[in-house]
């Protein structure tokens, strides 16, 4: 969420920023709705502190002058009682489209309507030539018992999975090694929430207008979470944070559930868009300061590239573009990963910067050594998420025989087992 007051004084930068992220965003209205409360604002204020003075003199008067003294101050007290209901509405539309109102992106981010204008800034490995024609990881899964989709969606319906021998080893074995990594590194290891109500989905910013890709637990009115980021990003909510303790850095393991409307007919075979996954997540919580959120942007992602380079998988870096980033998004970049079915890249972490935007919705603020009070920034990024990650594992390693190499790395949580080899 912006300060009012950055919206009041920037409306044109709000607007374009809006424009470019190819958001609807109802600035003027907000605006406009904003310069009648700040008008009734001030007219009870007035109306107040009349009647506070009126409530010290009348029992000073005497006789007609007490009359009419009570008269006005019942004439003030039905105006403030007219006018505080219809205050309190338009305080309510104003917090409404303040949701609404997407953070500016940064000044160095690609301009572009979709992912296909998305900047790539590097590339790590090489895709593999094979002299034999691939299998796609359904093909390998089936062949090598380690997916069962038929199953998975005879039992949860489209878009289910189900792992196997392997491939549920695999399947741990990443999320371990994830997770080993990031506690080596420092972060804080959580197991957070995945049923959550809905102040931490409107405080990180999924809510109100993702709302249709959560699923809601409508008696217990909750919401399972699409990350673990929503729980981890708002552990602090409504506190005050000392800046001694900044910066927080969390990690954790969650369940992940994403309904996926929209999509449609969008990537319908195998691991790839699922509605339940497992994922790794990193949180940062720094100081107020772009320089920070920079450094810390850039090593949240470095730390997610050391895990794809260590499983050896190709990829490649991009910088996304205005119209592709999210509404609270100031800067983006996502690692894509090489996947021999797809002939291309495929995405599969996100590493994100936002500012204060979440910090505000969610209160979260920290007293800076001029003391004042300000909102923290906030980040995040994918370490690994599975089975979407096992596409590339998979696919990257196969044989020509159709067994499959596992990578050194994922060895030890195997019992050293190197090689998956044909049924």
């Amino acid at each position: 969420m912006l300060d009012l007051r950055f919206i009041r004084e920037n409306p044109d930068l709000v607007k374009e920023g809006a424009r470019k992220k190819r958001i609807d965003a109802d600035i003027d209205g907000l605006l406009a709705l904003d310069a009648r409360a700040r008008e009734m604002r001030t007219r009870l204020d007035n109306l107040r502190a009349e009647r506070n003075r009126g409530s010290e003199q009348v029992p000073r008067l005497q006789g007609e002058e007490k009359q009419k003294a009570i008269a006005r101050m019942k004439e003030v007290s039905n105006e403030v009682k007219a006018l505080e209901p219809e205050h309190k509405a338009l305080e309510e539309q104003i917090s409404a489209l303040l949701l609404t109102v997407p953070n500016p992106p940064g000044g160095d981010v690609p301009l572009g309507e979709t992912e296909a204008d998305n900047a790539e800034v590097r590339r790590w490995g090489t895709p593999p030539a094979f002299d034999f024609t691939p299998k796609d990881h359904v093909e390998l899964g089936e062949a090598l018992d380690l997916i069962d989709i038929p199953r998975g969606v005879k039992l949860a319906g489209s878009r289910s999975y189900i792992l196997k021998n392997e491939g549920a080893l695999l399947h741990w074995a990443v999320l371990r090694l994830a997770m080993d990594r990031m506690v080596g590194k420092g972060f804080v290891p959580m197991v957070v929430p995945v049923l959550v109500n809905e102040a931490p989905m409107v405080g990180t910013g999924y809510f109100p207008t993702g709302r249709d890709q959560a699923y809601h637990v409508e008696k217990d009115e909750a919401f399972l979470v699409g990350t673990a980021e929503v729980s981890l990003t708002s552990y602090h909510c409504e506190e005050m944070l000392n800046e001694a303790d900044l910066p927080k850095k969390f990690v954790g393991l969650s369940d992940c559930f994403r309904r996926e409307a929209g999509t449609y007919g969008k990537d319908t075979r195998g691991l790839y868009r699922i509605h339940l996954f497992e994922k790794v997540e990193q949180v940062v919580v720094c100081a107020n300061d772009e320089a920070e959120s920079r450094r810390w942007h850039d090593a949240i992602l470095a730390n997610a590239e050391e895990v794809v380079q260590a499983l050896g998988i190709p990829y490649r870096v991009v910088a996304v573009c205005t119209g592709d980033l999210g509404q609270g998004q100031v800067r983006k970049h996502d690692i894509e990963s090489w996947m021999p079915s797809r002939n291309g890249y495929g995405e599969t972490h996100s590493c994100s910067t936002f500012h204060e935007f979440q910090a505000r919705r969610l209160n979260v603020r920290y007293r800076d050594p001029e003391g004042r009070v300000r909102f923290v920034h906030t980040l995040n990024n994918t370490v690994i998420a599975s089975p979407r990650i096992l596409i590339p594992i998979l696919e990257n390693n196969q044989r020509a025989d159709g067994g499959v190499v596992i990578p050194e790395v994922l060895r030890p949580y195997l019992g050293g087992k190197e090689v998956i080899e044909p049924r």
